[in-house]
């Protein structure tokens, strides 16, 4: 299992595995793009992101910062993505590309407004990496 969605009451909750943190950060895009966008509606372009961060919690959090970004203000979506995770000292980064391609009004299920802190949480779990988001909508 990549990710899946949580029910939860104001906002859009999933939870993301991956067997390493290049994984864990693809599937976050996925599972991202997949509660926001009609993704199979997408095209072909290509955007790079990098950003960098102390420990890997708040770079997973600065990633999704970025992507959400891009999405309020490039209108970009992504349907396919590789993410190298570097997690050398001093400071941890990630870099990645993403294919996909300019938001169409129909496209958008939902638009997210901010990615919160609230119970957020990237831990190794059961061999695995495993994340926890919420996402205010």
């Amino acid at each position: 299992m990549k990710y899946r969605f949580i029910d939860h009451t104001a906002d859009i909750a999933f939870e993301v595995f991956g067997k390493n943190l290049n994984e864990l950060f693809e599937n976050a895009t996925l599972a991202f793009y997949d509660a926001f966008v009609h993704t199979e509606k997408l095209g072909d372009e290509t955007v790079e992101v990098e950003v960098e961060a102390e420990d890997v919690d708040y770079l997973l959090f600065k990633w999704l910062g970025e992507l959400l970004y891009l999405f309020d203000t490039e209108f970009f979506g992504g349907k396919t993505c590789e993410v190298e995770v570097l997690t050398e000292p001093p400071n941890k980064t990630a870099k990645g590309r993403i294919v996909g391609g300019r938001l169409t009004p129909e496209m958008i299920k939902v638009e997210p407004k901010a990615i919160t802190l609230h119970n957020f949480k990237v831990e190794k779990k059961n061999g695995g990496w495993y994340a926890f988001v919420v996402i205010d909508i």
